[in-house]
């Protein structure tokens, strides 16, 4: 039987995404790269987009890459303050310029949440005055995670990794990125830990993914995420439009939760949403 796109979006009142990046989309400036992915966005019925990293990402990033990176997303930002949201991008390999930037981004700036990628193992120690700040703006700690059969990068986390930081840090919110690539494995290795929430995004749409982080985790640690532009919006959502779980649960993996994360960052800087 055919169901109509117009059906499967009535399942969500309002769509934000948690996993947007300016890179591996066309225009010659961030806001240009942004406008295009907004108008992406528009034909898919997503309102609001998270955005984080440049237009030309580093690995390993200096302080000085990571900040220019930063810029972008910034300078992005102040174009279209109304649907999209930014998350500073760190390398922990540098604390106290972490420490610098966040405050520069977050506590004086539009931002309302961290990224972290590949450049350091996550539960290393350099990781805790980062995490530490990031609760003290009540900012959630977004971490790239995989496991991968032909082995991580040298600093690529993996969702055990999390989990022990997350042990360590109770009191801050962590998200999963990717759910750990290897789904079937990370969901589980961040179970028991109830301050981290998985992100859906990224990987082709396999049938079973939403149902078994629903199953393991409870719906309202589960969050929607595409990382457009290295996947498209329509392969993504469908993850979760066409799992077999409750409406009530597409709504709040599809934007309640991620709303109710960053509720207090947005209410203090004064963000209508």
């Amino acid at each position: 039987m055919k169901t109509h796109w117009a059906e499967m979006k009535s399942a969500a009142t309002s769509i934000w995404d948690l996993h947007c990046h300016l890179s591996g989309v066309p225009g010659d400036t961030p806001e240009g790269r942004l406008g295009h992915l907004i108008a992406y966005a528009d034909r898919m019925g997503v309102e609001r987009l998270c955005v984080f990293m440049g237009m030309e990402w580093h690995y390993d990033p200096t302080p000085e890459a990571f900040r220019l990176e930063n810029d972008d997303v910034l300078r992005a930002l102040r174009h279209f303050p109304d649907r999209a949201l930014g998350f500073v991008y760190l390398n922990p390999k540098f604390p106290q310029q972490c420490l610098d930037e966040l405050n520069r981004c977050v506590r004086d700036g539009p931002m309302v949440g961290v990224k972290l990628w590949v450049a350091e193992h996550c539960d290393a120690a350099s990781l805790d005055p980062l995490v530490d700040r990031a609760r003290e703006l009540r900012v959630p700690v977004f971490q790239h995670t995989w496991l991968k059969i032909t082995g991580n990068l040298p600093g690529e986390s993996t969702p055990q990794e999390l989990a022990a930081l997350a042990a360590r840090h109770p009191q801050t919110t962590f998200i999963c990125s990717h759910s750990g690539g290897d789904w079937e494995v990370g969901l589980c290795a961040i179970r028991p830990h109830r301050n981290v929430f998985a992100d859906l995004g990224g990987g082709d749409p396999v049938a079973g993914m939403t149902e078994m982080a629903v199953r393991e985790l409870g719906a309202d640690r589960v969050l929607y995420g595409s990382d457009i532009g290295g996947r498209s919006f329509a392969s993504q959502l469908a993850k979760v439009y066409g799992a077999k779980i409750s409406e009530p649960s597409k709504r709040m993996i599809l934007g309640g939760n991620l709303r109710r994360i960053l509720e207090p960052v947005l209410r203090a800087k004064g963000v209508r949403f």
